[in-house]
C-alpha cells in the first residue's frame, strides 16, 4: 500500500469534479427539451399524437437502461475515458440529430424517437461516474461525494427546463442557415446548446481526467484501469466475495425508490386537474412551481444528509427517508367527505371534447402546449365522468398534496444517495461498473414503469387505489430493508479490516 500524496489528492478529486460536471450535463441532456418536445413534435409531424409523445419521453430511459451495464462492463477492463468519450459523443451527436428531425419530408416522429433514444444511450455513462467515484474514494469521504453526484444530478434536471425557457426568446422561426440547413430556433437551440457543452466535456476529459484508485482507509491502489496498468490488478484487499443477497436487494430498494417518485411526477397534473378543477394551464404552472421547489429542497436534503450520516449511519438514514415516503403516500390518500367537483359538461354538451386518458396522464412538463380546438371556448374542469371512482371518492385537500410534496421531496433524496452510498460500499475493491450499471438500469426501469402503473391504476381505480398499493410496496421495502439490515456493511467491514 502507498501512501496518498497531495499531488495525487489533487488530481483525484480534480477527476472526481470532471465526473459531477458530466452527471451535471447528463441530466441536462434529458430535461433541456422536455417542455418544448410536444409543441416540436406537432410542429415537425402532424401524424403523432399524446401517445407517442410518451413513447419519445420513454426512450430516453430505454436507451439509459440498456447502455448503463454495457459502459460499465466496458469500464471493467478498459481506461474510463473510452466510455466517458464515446458516451459523449453518442449524446453530442443525437443532439446534433435532433435538431436536423425538421428535415425529412416524412416519419419525422420517428427520428426524433431515434435521437432522444440515443441521448438516453449516452446519458448510460451514469454507471461509469458512479463507479470511478466509488473506486476513488475512501469510506469516509464515500457518503459526501455520492451525496455531490446527486445533488449535481438534480441541480440539472433544476436547469434544463431553465435554459429551456431562455431560448424560447428565440421564436418559433428563429433563423435559419441554409448552407448547413440548420434552423436555429426555440426548439433546436436547447440540443446545440447541450452538444456543446458535451464537447466541452469531452476537452476536460481528455485534459484534466486521470485515472485514480484508493481503498476504504484512502491509501493509494494501483488502478486496473489505468492505460500501461491494466495488467496490474488488484491488491490483496479486493480477495472476499461480494454480498449478492446485499447487492439484490440494494437493488430492488431502489428501483421502489425511482418507481414511487416517478409515481409521483407523473399524477401531479392530473390529480391536481381532477381535485381541484384546475385547467391545463393552471395545472401546468402550479405544479411547475411545486416541482421547482421540490428539486430545490432536494439539493438542501443532499448537502444536509452528507453531515447527518456521520453520526447516525447510511442504514438508518435510508430507514428514515422509505418512512417518510410511506407518510407522504399515506397522506394522499382520500379521508374526508367532499367528493369533487364532476365534469358534468361532458355529458350535458357533446360539442366539447372529452379529455382522454392519455391526456389526463401526461406528465406536467407535455401538457403545456395542449390547446381545445379553436371553436371551443371552455375548457372542461373538474374530474372526467368518464371515470367512474369520480362519482364516490373524497376529494384530497390541496393541504394533503403539498404536504405530501413536502415530505416525499425530503424523503426520496435521503433514500437515493444513500442507496447509491451503501451499494458502493458494500461492493467494495471489486470492480465496479457492471454493478452500477445494474443499478442504473433499475432505476431507469422504474422510471418507465412507473408512468405506465399509474395511468392504468388510476384511471380505473382511483387515487384511494394507486396510492394504497404505493404504501403496501413501501411497506414491503421497508420489511425487505429490516431484514437485510445487518447484511449492508462495508467490504472492509464484512472481511474485518475496519471496525464499523
Amino acid at each position: 500500500d502507498v501512501v496518498e500524496t497531495q499531488e495525487h489528492y489533487k488530481s483525484r478529486w480534480r477527476s472526481i469534479w470532471i465526473m459531477y460536471l458530466t452527471m451535471f450535463l447528463s441530466s441536462v441532456g434529458f430535461s433541456i427539451v422536455i417542455m418544448s418536445v410536444w409543441p416540436y413534435l406537432q410542429k415537425i409531424d402532424p401524424t403523432a399524437d399524446a401517445s407517442f409523445l410518451g413513447w419519445i419521453i420513454a426512450s430516453y430511459s430505454i436507451g439509459q437502461m440498456v447502455a448503463s451495464p454495457l459502459f460499465g462492463l466496458w469500464s471493467n477492463y478498459r481506461p474510463r475515458r473510452e466510455p466517458l468519450v464515446v458516451s459523449t459523443t453518442i449524446s453530442v451527436a443525437a443532439n446534433c440529430l435532433y435538431a436536423y428531425v425538421h428535415l425529412p419530408h416524412s416519419h419525422n416522429k420517428y427520428y426524433m424517437l431515434t435521437a432522444r433514444a440515443l441521448v438516453g444511450f449516452g446519458a448510460g455513462n451514469v454507471a461509469v461516474v458512479r463507479s470511478y467515484i466509488a473506486g476513488a474514494t475512501s469510506l469516509t469521504e464515500r457518503t459526501s461525494a455520492m451525496a455531490n453526484t446527486s445533488a449535481c444530478q438534480a441541480v440539472g434536471f433544476i436547469l434544463g427546463p431553465v435554459f429551456q425557457t431562455c431560448f424560447t426568446l428565440i421564436g418559433e422561426e428563429g433563423i435559419t442557415w441554409k448552407l448547413i440547413h440548420l434552423q436555429l430556433n426555440m426548439y433546436t437551440a436547447p440540443v446545440l446548446f447541450g452538444a456543446l457543452l458535451g464537447v466541452i466535456n469531452i476537452v476536460l476529459i481528455f485534459a484534466i481526467f486521470r485515472e485514480h484508485r484508493v481503498d476504504d482507509m484512502g491509501r493509494q491502489c494501483k488502478s486496473i484501469n489505468s492505460e500501461g496498468e491494466e495488467s496490474g490488478g488488484l491488491d490483496q484487499d479486493a480477495e472476499g466475495n461480494v454480498d449478492h443477497v446485499a447487492v439484490v436487494a440494494i437493488n430492488f430498494l431502489f428501483f421502489v425508490i425511482l418507481f414511487v417518485f416517478a409515481v409521483f411526477e407523473t399524477i401531479a397534473t392530473p390529480l391536481t386537474m381532477d381535485m381541484y378543477s384546475w385547467t391545463r394551464k393552471e395545472a401546468v404552472f402550479y405544479n411547475g412551481i411545486i416541482l421547482s421547489v421540490v428539486g430545490i429542497e432536494s439539493v438542501i436534503v443532499f448537502m444536509v444528509v452528507k453531515m447527518l450520516s456521520k453520526k447516525t449511519g447510511e442504514r438508518a438514514i435510508l430507514h428514515g427517508g422509505l418512512l417518510i415516503v410511506l407518510v407522504g403516500f399515506f397522506i394522499l390518500l382520500p379521508w374526508g367527505k367532499k367528493l369533487p367537483n364532476i365534469q358534468w359538461q361532458e355529458i350535458k354538451n357533446n360539442s366539447i371534447p372529452r379529455t382522454t386518458s392519455t391526456e389526463m396522464l401526461m406528465p406536467f412538463w407535455s401538457l403545456e402546449a395542449l390547446q381545445l380546438p379553436s371553436n371551443h371556448t371552455v375548457e372542461p374542469v373538474g374530474c372526467p365522468i368518464t371515470q367512474s371512482w369520480c362519482l364516490n371518492t373524497p376529494m384530497i385537500y390541496l393541504a394533503q398534496y403539498i404536504s405530501s410534496d413536502i415530505l416525499i421531496g425530503l424523503g426520496y433524496p435521503v433514500c437515493n444517495v444513500m442507496s447509491y452510498t451503501l451499494y458502493s460500499k458494500i461492493l467494495g475493491p471489486k470492480p465496479q461498473g457492471v454493478y452500477m450499471g445494474w443499478l442504473t438500469a433499475s432505476g431507469s426501469g422504474a422510471r418507465i414503469l412507473g408512468p405506465v402503473f399509474v395511468s392504468q391504476i388510476y384511471t380505473h381505480l382511483g387515487p384511494r387505489w394507486a396510492f394504497s398499493l404505493i404504501c403496501g410496496v413501501v411497506v414491503v421495502s421497508l420489511l425487505l430493508l429490516e431484514i437485510v439490515y445487518k447484511r449492508l456493511i462495508a467490504f472492509s467491514v464484512r472481511y474485518g479490516r475496519m471496525q464499523e
